[in-house]
């Protein structure tokens, strides 16, 4: 179903039309999505994708990699932001790592490897390492689309994934260092220049392959988590799943998803524009309006989450009111 087909549907409703105001947008939105005139909102699941990297050696941040697979056993544990606010929303939470230094429980074979390496000395990951990243975020979704979930939030965690953010939000939209990069999860004056450097340095180097060999130049600055959100990205849009993106960072991932399959964003959702300044950079490239203007910059899926109960009044509304016809005619 059209976008323009579900708002004449709201515009037919027993409402003076557009009464609704940004409710009505979201629920045009979310029937385009899925291209059906009475979306569903649920069952829906939260994604955490998890990633080291290694140019946090450059002290680009406050915070060491150990705190990556700190903040995965609290994920696990029920006990972060992001299991407290799924639990409140009646949404599923899956971890998934991607590629951690210190991996839960062993890892598994979902894994790319222990992080990236340093970008701020030389390609992040290898093409190979891009490609298995990516089919796992896609494994991710056909395996949501087979267990009938009809929403996808995203999210991540990853301590230097801003930094990568950043780098791919440069190359990919022509932005500058200073345009795109923030304090992340935490920074200094001197820590944040660094970051700036780094940033612009690793994009020039990598700004040569963009044209000739755009996946080679990806690699050189992503990280596993942002790839496997790309592919998760990708492959929802085409099994017709709603993907419902938080912050910076998970832009960053559709960003690359939109570079690699440009087609890739039909069925998503930008939940908000975080504090992070490079996300109004990231919005505007893949065409999105955000829903919220709540000043979040925590990431782990968290303002894709708050986005959630508005799903499902968006889907009431179509699904359960009843047309002006309707109600002049019974």
């Amino acid at each position: 179903m059209s976008g323009a087909r579900a708002q004449a549907r709201l515009d037919a409703l027993a409402k003076p039309p557009g009464s609704l105001g940004r409710l009505e947008k979201l629920a045009a939105r979310l029937a385009e999505t899925q291209g059906r005139e009475d979306p569903r909102a649920a069952p829906r699941r939260l994604v955490v994708f998890a990633g080291d990297h290694g140019v946090v050696a450059e002290g680009i941040g406050l915070w060491p990699s150990e705190v990556t697979t700190a903040m995965m056993r609290l994920i696990r544990a029920g006990r972060s932001s992001s299991a407290a606010l799924a639990r409140a929303s009646g949404t599923e939470l899956v971890l998934v790592d991607a590629g951690s230094r210190t991996p839960l429980d062993g890892g598994g074979d979902l894994r790319v490897g222990p992080g990236t390496r340093n970008l701020a000395h030389g390609p992040a990951m290898e093409p190979a390492q891009l490609e298995a990243a990516l089919a796992l975020g896609a494994r991710t979704a056909r395996q949501a689309a087979a267990e009938g979930i009809a929403v996808l939030a995203l999210g991540e965690m990853g301590i230097g994934n801003t930094t990568a953010a950043a780098c791919l939000t440069a190359l990919l939209t022509g932005a500058s260092a200073e345009a795109v990069v923030g304090p992340g999860a935490g920074a200094t004056p001197e820590t944040l220049a660094r970051k700036r450097a780094v940033v612009r340095e690793a994009v020039e180097r990598a700004r040569p392959l963009l044209h000739t060999d755009p996946r080679a130049a990806i690699a050189a600055l992503a990280g596993f988590e942002i790839a496997a959100i790309a592919g998760c990205v990708t492959e929802a849009a085409r099994l017709g799943i709603t993907v419902v993106l938080d912050g910076f960072v998970v832009g960053a991932g559709a960003l690359v998803a939109q570079a690699l399959e440009p087609d890739s964003l039909r069925s998503a959702i930008a939940a908000h524009r975080s504090a992070e300044p490079g996300h109004a950079v990231v919005l505007a490239a893949l065409g999105l309006d955000p829903f919220l203007e709540w000043e979040l910059r925590l990431g782990e899926g968290t303002g894709a989450l708050l986005l959630l109960p508005m799903l499902d009044s968006a889907a009431a509304l179509l699904r359960d009111v009843a047309t002006l016809e309707e109600a002049v005619g019974g």
